[in-house]
């Protein structure tokens, strides 16, 4: 089992509000992404590929106006329906939330958080997703819990099993690059054994308050992205 990071959550109040940040913040503007029915959320995409993290990317996610979930009773992805996070972000804006490992076997990855000795992690359903986009049609399978939880305030990663097309194949190169990814919280060694469990080799984790951490280059030099325990 190897999970390596897929991509960055960067949730917004509102996309044009995520944009904005991104161009603030990061010094590029984002590349199109999709819409999420599902979910009743949309997204932009940015490619952030290193040789540390190839096939990377950052996400910027917000709930799509007056959409609702196509699933009567569904509760959104990564906490976005989460009133102490919608109100995170409507007051301090953008934040790094969250972020999915990507995986060669779901099913095998879901498992072994499930029976991991000091884990035992349910992280949710296996639901299958399919967008068209001009570079072929991409298909994958994502955890999502019926809570719409993330765990460990975003510091545990959703799951991801691509099919043969991944996001990245046709995003343009953006002038970022992933550098590091490390968390922080009060169950480090919790949090610790879970990531070991699927693998994920390349995120520090350490005891401190919730805290998860991005270190990007960007065209404006280093940039540090954090949750800050949203």
């Amino acid at each position: 089992m190897r999970a390596r990071l897929d991509h960055l959550v960067i949730a917004a109040a509102s996309l044009d509000e995520g944009v904005a940040w991104c161009e603030a913040t990061l010094g590029v503007v984002p590349g199109p992404g999709g819409t999420h029915p599902l979910m009743g959320t949309h997204n932009r995409l940015l490619n952030i590929a290193s040789d540390a993290f190839p096939a990377a990317y950052l996400e910027i996610i917000a709930i799509e106006p007056g959409r609702q979930p196509s699933r009567p009773g569904t509760r959104r992805w990564f906490d976005l329906d989460d009133n102490e996070l919608r109100a995170g972000l409507a007051r301090q804006g953008p934040r790094l939330i969250h972020f999915v490992a990507r995986v060669p076997d779901a099913h095998a990855a879901m498992r072994a958080l499930a029976h991991e000795e000091h884990a035992h992690i349910d992280r949710g359903q296996l639901l299958e997703a399919s967008r068209d986009t001009p570079a072929g049609r991409l298909e994958w399978q994502i955890t999502v819990r019926d809570d719409g939880q993330r765990l460990f305030y975003g510091a545990l990663p959703t799951l991801i099993q691509w099919g043969p097309v991944h996001p990245t194949d046709a995003m343009p190169a953006s002038g970022l690059a992933m550098r590091a990814l490390r968390a922080t919280h009060p169950r480090a060694p919790a949090l610790a054994a879970a990531l070991s469990a699927i693998g994920m080799q390349d995120m520090r984790v350490d005891a401190g308050p919730p805290n998860l951490v991005a270190l990007l280059d960007t065209p404006r030099g280093p940039v540090t992205l954090e949750s800050k325990g949203l």
